[in-house]
């Protein structure tokens, strides 16, 4: 799918047509730059390389570097292929514009960590029993695991407490409200997984 690759700026609210008030995510989208174009014949498959954001020389390894002169751009911090039907050269730079014409957007994100959660809050659970007749401290637990006496384990993919958010999360069909070509930037409807600053996929 085409698409660039974006910061999440943070959310604010525009006015539609019809005078309701949109909750909308503000995406600044590249500019990028084409800095690989893999090809059939080479690579055994059709995409395009794109870099984003600056990134210094001492903290880019000599093989990137040597990609990025043979581009003719300055070393990158972030980079994603994307499938473009449009022919591209090493070097060509992509801005938000290619999303005038789109209606709706899927974006990637990586949702925010929250880290070791117990199974009420990662998993929904309601807790175990009632407040009264005696239960006094398990409120909160999982209850059973399901152990038995055949097989004599727990099962993989059992819900329990443990690591949660850091994922990669994707939202689909994100409409997209207004596009502002002189500041890179594209607002689409809803909310989208990552802390701000934090760095998305725009796909078409």
């Amino acid at each position: 799918m085409p698409g660039l690759i974006g910061r999440k700026i943070g959310m604010t609210s525009v006015f539609s047509a019809d005078g309701k008030n949109v909750p909308c995510t503000v995406i600044e989208a590249g500019p990028c730059v084409v800095t690989q174009v893999k090809t059939v014949e080479k690579d055994g498959y059709k995409a395009v390389q794109l870099g984003f954001g600056e990134a210094k020389e001492k903290n880019t390894t000599n093989a990137m570097m040597g990609c990025f002169k043979k581009a003719g751009t300055t070393p990158k911090r972030h980079l994603a292929e994307f499938k473009f039907d449009e022919e591209y050269n090493l070097g060509d730079t992509l801005t938000v514009e290619i999303f005038n014409d789109t209606k709706y957007v899927d974006v990637v994100g990586t949702s925010k960590g929250k880290g070791f959660q117990g199974v009420m809050k990662r998993h929904g659970f309601g807790g175990v029993g009632q407040s009264t007749h005696g239960q006094d401290d398990r409120a909160r637990k999982p209850g059973s695991i399901g152990a038995c006496s055949y097989p004599a384990k727990v099962f993989k993919g059992m819900r329990m407490a443990g690591q949660m958010g850091g994922d990669r999360v994707t939202t689909q069909n994100l409409k997209v409200l207004k596009v502002i070509p002189e500041h890179n930037l594209i607002l689409v409807k809803g909310s989208v997984a990552g802390c701000i600053g934090s760095t998305v996929l725009i796909n078409k």
